[in-house]
């Protein structure tokens, strides 16, 4: 997956907010935590850890979005830190337990925020690879919900969302 693509769009939309909010604080931390919201959702989203329940999982195209919901805040922490030099999508993890892909790449966020250095970045890049593959979201899903919903949020922004 060609990342340089979307770490340049992504690049436009956070300086189009930040411009458009008037933003001048550092908000790479809230960043961190709105994808770990993210992820969280996506989670929820694919009942993974629910034991509990028999219910299944929502439609692909509700977990596609999520995805990419988070998504963008990975490419926007990399941007946040110079670490947007990635061309393509690291290789992911093998493990295919959904729960434990969450928890690691969970985990690899707290990680990053901690140390933003590259090792911890594409540590996140090879765990939310994982989840990908599980989903079975191919490359062009990916890149297609990705532009349509980068394309949602500069008209959130022109809707003072």
């Amino acid at each position: 997956m060609k990342l340089d693509r979307l770490f340049e769009m992504q690049r436009e939309l956070d300086s189009y907010i930040q411009t458009n909010q008037g933003i001048e604080e550092d908000v790479f931390r809230k960043k961190g935590l709105a994808l770990l919201v993210e992820l969280s959702e996506l989670a929820n989203e694919t009942r993974c850890f629910k034991f509990w329940s028999v219910k299944g999982p929502s439609a692909r195209e509700v977990l596609l979005e999520e995805f990419v919901d988070s998504l963008h805040f990975i490419l926007s922490l990399g941007i946040e830190k110079d670490l947007d030099v990635l061309t393509e999508w690291p290789e992911a993890i093998t493990d295919t337990d959904l729960t434990e892909l969450f928890l690691c790449t969970q985990a690899a966020v707290h990680a990053f925020l901690d140390t933003y250095r590259m090792s911890n970045y594409l540590t996140i890049w090879s765990c939310y690879g994982a989840i990908r593959d599980v989903l079975g979201f191919s490359e062009a899903e990916v890149i297609d919900a990705y532009l349509a919903k980068n394309k949602k949020n500069y008209d959130r922004q022109q809707q003072n969302y």
